[in-house]
């Protein structure tokens, strides 16, 4: 009897995270009735992160909140209020009426994400203003802690949105705020915090799928900027831009944090820095969710793990989910398998002793994402095969 870990996390546009995992374990149990799949969707902080805490949290209860998403027009999303728990004195999210926390998660996917663009990217004028108010809307129910995600990110506006939201004012050198994205950081002169909210008595936890820096050939400009629209000759006036932005955060009495060579302050466009400068503090969004999913206990009893997401790239070992997992996997003795969408050919494979891509077995990127969970099937199927031929 085989016991299989499958700890997939979403694919992207197409998949979340807990219909992948079913549809590859489906595949799996179709050639080998007698296995044992232990699923654990996963999440880097990205998009599918309230659908792992969902999943692991019982009684957790989805928040609806609308909020002005990255297009400008209203969104419709929710966040995540977490059962309130008995905590020690002193610990995080303790407060002065005392025995238990509430914590609240919000996703900035959800809110002010690529994927709610739709294809139609905005890389000046996309923000974090919805992000923002998501947040608002967990303090104002009264939330011990907060924990945020901020993958998957639309924009390159450093967070100034989402401060906004909070209650900041991001001034021009006239002293009128700014335009919202990327265009209006380049504006960017004073900052009015007399108004911006305090961090809720436990805290802010941000869970981050990148490591990277704010600017420079490692930032969010230069990094990301591309894949949300930005061209050769945006890149450097928007690296410029982020750089008097963080000098705006530093120089201001009323923030602390806002160090731009923080690893994960150029997460999300910035937002990152932006965060830290709260006074939130960063942590790799997939070892926290694999904590809360258990991921090391499936692992003790595991004989092979599967992990993956929608494209694996040269990043994805780097702080994201097949990354974290695989390194996991090797801790416990346990063989890793990858599966993606689509497997970058410079990207480095080799802590994997098997690799799946959909877009290869479904003969192109268009037949893939058309039927992902059929494709997922198919390589649970021929991952069963592969590792009984081992054994």
């Amino acid at each position: 009897m085989t016991r299989v870990v499958v700890a997939l996390d979403s694919f992207k546009g197409s998949l979340g995270a807990a219909a992948a995992v079913a549809a590859l374990a489906e595949g799996w149990r179709e050639t080998d009735p007698t296995v044992v799949i232990l699923s654990r969707p996963m999440a880097d902080g990205g998009e599918g992160t309230l659908d792992a805490f969902a999943s692991a949290v019982a009684d957790a209860e989805r928040v609806p909140v609308a909020v002005r998403g990255p297009h400008g027009r209203t969104v419709t999303a929710s966040w995540l209020l977490l059962p309130a728990a008995p905590v020690s004195s002193g610990s995080p999210g303790a407060t002065e009426r005392g025995e238990v926390a509430r914590v609240g998660v919000v996703e900035l996917a959800a809110t002010s994400g690529i994927e709610l663009l739709g294809g139609d990217l905005r890389p000046w004028d996309a923000d974090t203003v919805g992000f923002g108010e998501a947040i608002a809307a967990a303090l104002d129910r009264g939330v011990d802690r907060l924990v945020v995600g901020i993958g998957s990110s639309a924009s390159t506006d450093g967070g100034a949105g989402m401060l906004t939201a909070l209650g900041a004012r991001v001034l021009d050198a006239d002293g009128a705020p700014v335009a919202p994205g990327a265009r209006g950081l380049r504006e960017a002169a004073s900052l009015d915090l007399s108004g911006l909210r305090p961090l809720p008595p436990g805290g802010v936890t941000v869970l981050s799928d990148v490591t990277h820096v704010l600017t420079g050939p490692a930032g969010a400009a230069a990094v990301f900027g591309p894949q949300k629209g930005l061209g050769p000759d945006d890149v450097p006036l928007v690296d410029a831009a982020l750089a008097r932005w963080a000098d705006l955060l530093r120089a201001h009495p009323g923030l602390s944090g806002a160090d731009p060579d923080l690893p994960g302050a150029g997460a999300a466009g910035g937002t990152g820095l932006a965060l830290a400068a709260w006074g939130a503090h960063l942590r790799p969004g997939a070892d926290d969710v694999a904590d809360l999913v258990g991921l090391d206990e499936a692992l003790a009893a595991a004989d092979v793990v599967v992990t993956g997401e929608g494209a694996f790239d040269g990043q994805s070992m780097a702080g994201k989910v097949p990354g974290r997992v695989a390194a996991r996997a090797a801790a416990a003795g346990v063989p890793v398998a990858l599966v993606a969408g689509r497997i970058d050919p410079s990207a480095d494979v080799s802590a994997f002793a098997a690799t799946v891509s959909l877009t290869e077995r479904a003969g192109g990127a268009r037949e893939s994402l058309a039927d992902p969970a059929r494709w997922l099937h198919e390589a649970g199927r021929d991952l069963a095969r592969r590792f009984a031929e081992r054994h």
